[in-house]
């Protein structure tokens, strides 16, 4: 039997989680369906998300149908966790895509949809919730070509909508699905001239091409009273790619979730590409190919996961016994490198403990949060003992306190969400220390020379000194310290988008007394290299200079046009810069589109504000844009947590316990 890896993507509210149900019960995995209301559904096994009616963690199933095994993954539909999308995408067969037939087209759909296409994964639309008052066919499917994609073909026709008795005729319309199938088929449109083309020849072309993902078949439906869900089932099974790995080949597979069992060991959750993995084998993982052995299996299979001896390619298995094991790694050998696919968190908060916390404690739990989220770093400030937390926004916040007190009984706060800035590099700076020669108190020899680089480009590493000049362990200790130090900038920020070059390098051999072992006093080591390198990056950096960003959102508000005159004062307030493209949607009265650009901090604020300035009809999409730099008010200055390689004398007295120079 073929294996479907599928995702079930949406905007919040969509009936994503409903829909899995739906399907779970069609397939006969479960004999009731479960209620995001109720709190019973199976996928939203945490106990806040019940409470809250939301996913937050992915979560997977399986059920068969009648030549496929499928392994659906429920994913989060509320930006704040769009992480947890993120690592489901890179172990997908194909996806579905719900859109309410009520709300049509929302800003997270749009993030999603963007994301699908550019990683060409193979996409289904299926458009819910037609049994609801409001309810539209051709209206939604406008949308959706204006707003996702052009290249979509309508599966079938809807009627009664807003009705209880709302149903889906399945049935491709030539016309519709010509026009669209023919952009991508050479021969079916000289079919099409000849006047040949039959079912079978289209039918065959709109799986070629949905499985390329150049076109994406468009369901409607109700997963509240299963109307259009049999031919959403068939979709899935005759249109979408099955799993492909050839289990006799080396092992490769991908963590795409941490989470915890009952005893608190590490359970990882694994796509297959390929070979067999089997219980007690040693395997290499993650990117220093440390080797763990496997203790435990268990693959998916109608509606549960069971203990096997062995997993082969194409399948999802829970792992247990590779305990330092993270979210990406890969197992065996390597199929690419995880990759990110949306920006990274711009806000961060310090988490406050409540009283009679322990802060080691805490710091415990959030680490043990933090592997269960890659992109939500933590920093710990050992002087002031205090760790802030990296965030999408203020839902994801609420959620990690929530977990802190439910799951380790741990009473937490934060402080006020403040921005993530970056540092860039704004000219050329270059600084050297020697071996030997005062203030220089460490036996190293290190020149660096900083130059910018372009936006996106990160941080690169180069030497202008001979790579033998001196043990290999040095150059590595040279260079992972400049990633290191690059952590704060002379704000305290990340400085990124800068190219550091190794323009010095010496050391002192070896040496030892007659008779005696090695003496350090004598002899450079790694820790030299390590001590000297963030005094010279730094004074590099400062004659460079660094210019402070703080991030922006792009936003996309549609408003009644008469609420505008409310609208611009509010966003001139926060900081936003907007432009106005006068528009009509939906058939209704004219509404007011405006985009443009606005403050990460200020984000959540105008989500709070819009529905009251716009009678509770405007409409909010935003997404990271780019990083600006500070123009107006005080330069933001972040608390360093290192050793404050920007005084000389304390870096010194913290590393050396002695002043030199």
């Amino acid at each position: 039997m073929h294996m479907l890896n599928l995702g079930i993507l949406a905007h919040v509210d969509a009936g994503k989680t409903s829909l899995t149900e739906r399907l779970l019960h069609s397939a006969g995995v479960i004999d009731e369906i479960g209620s995001v209301d109720d709190g019973n559904t199976r996928t939203d096994t945490l106990a806040l998300e019940r409470r809250r009616g939301i996913t937050i963690k992915s979560a997977v199933v399986s059920f068969p149908l009648d030549g496929v095994t499928v392994n659906l993954i429920d994913t989060p539909g509320h930006p704040d966790f769009i992480a947890e999308v993120e690592r489901v995408l890179g172990v997908l067969d194909g996806v579905v895509l719900v859109i309410s037939a009520v709300e049509g087209v929302q800003a997270q759909t749009r993030v999603l949809m963007r994301t699908l296409r550019r990683l060409r994964i193979p996409t289904l639309l299926f458009v819910n919730k037609i049994d609801r008052s409001g309810a539209r066919h051709e209206a939604v499917l406008r949308e959706i070509s204006a707003r996702l994609t052009p290249a979509i073909v309508p599966m079938g026709t809807a009627a009664g909508l807003g009705t209880r008795a709302a149903r889906f005729t399945p049935g491709l319309g030539p016309a519709a699905a010509l026009d669209v199938l023919t952009g991508h088929d050479d021969a079916l449109l000289a079919a099409y001239v000849e006047n040949t083309v039959t079912d079978a020849s289209l039918h065959g072309s709109l799986v070629a091409q949905t499985r390329e993902a150049l076109v994406h078949p468009v369901y409607f439906g109700s997963a509240a009273t299963g109307a259009g869900v049999k031919a959403l089932l068939s979709g899935i099974e005759t249109l979408l790619p099955a799993a492909d790995g050839d289990a006799d080949g080396p092992v490769s597979a991908t963590v795409f979730k941490v989470d915890r069992g009952p005893a608190g060991e590490k359970v990882a959750y694994a796509r297959m590409f390929s070979g067999t993995l089997r219980t007690r084998d040693r395997v290499p993982f993650g990117t220093d190919a440390a080797e763990g052995r496997v203790t435990g299996i268990s693959v998916f299979g109608h509606g549960t996961d069971t203990r096997e001896d062995s997993v082969t390619a194409g399948r999802i298995a829970r792992l247990t016994g590779l305990g330092d094991i993270r979210i990406g790694d890969a197992i065996g050998e390597p199929r690419k490198a995880y990759e990110h696919f949306f920006a990274p968190p711009t806000l961060e908060t310090v988490v406050v403990p409540g009283p009679d916390v322990d802060r080691g404690a805490l710091h415990l739990a959030l680490t043990q949060l933090a592997e269960q989220d890659p992109l939500i770093g933590l920093r710990r400030d050992e002087r002031r003992q205090e760790t802030s937390v990296s965030l999408y926004g203020e839902v994801q916040k609420e959620v990690i306190q929530a977990t802190l007190a439910e799951e380790y009984g741990l009473d937490a706060t934060f402080r006020e969400t403040t921005p993530l800035c970056v540092e860039r590099p704004v000219g050329t700076g270059q600084a050297v220390e020697f071996n030997k020669k005062d203030p220089n108190p460490f036996l190293a020899t290190v020149g660096l020379r900083v130059d910018p680089a372009p936006v996106g480009s990160g941080v690169g590493f180069r030497l202008e000194v001979e790579l033998g000049s001196m043990p290999y362990a040095f150059f590595k200790a040279v260079e992972d310290t400049v990633r290191e130090t690059l952590d704060q900038g002379l704000h305290g920020w990340q400085v990124t988008d800068c190219v550091v070059t190794m323009t010095h390098s010496g050391y002192s051999p070896r040496q030892s007394h007659a008779h005696q072992g090695f003496d350090k006093s004598m002899s450079s080591t790694g820790a030299d290299f390590r001590g000297v390198t963030p005094l010279v990056l730094i004074e590099a950096l400062r004659r460079a200079g660094t210019r402070v960003h703080e991030p922006l959102h792009h936003f996309r508000v549609e408003a009644p046009a008469d609420t505008l005159g409310a609208l611009l004062p509010v966003l001139a307030g926060l900081g936003a810069v907007p432009g106005a493209v006068p528009g009509t949607t939906r058939n209704r009265e004219d509404v007011c589109l405006l985009e443009g650009t606005v403050p990460a901090a200020r984000v959540h604020a105008l989500e709070q504000r819009l529905p009251g300035l716009t009678r509770g009809e405007g409409e909010l999409e935003s997404s990271f844009a780019r990083y600006a730099p500070v123009t107006h008010g005080t330069i933001p200055e972040r608390p360093r947590t290192d050793h404050n390689p920007l005084n000389r004398r304390e870096y010194l007295l913290n590393v050396t316990r002695r002043v030199g120079g």
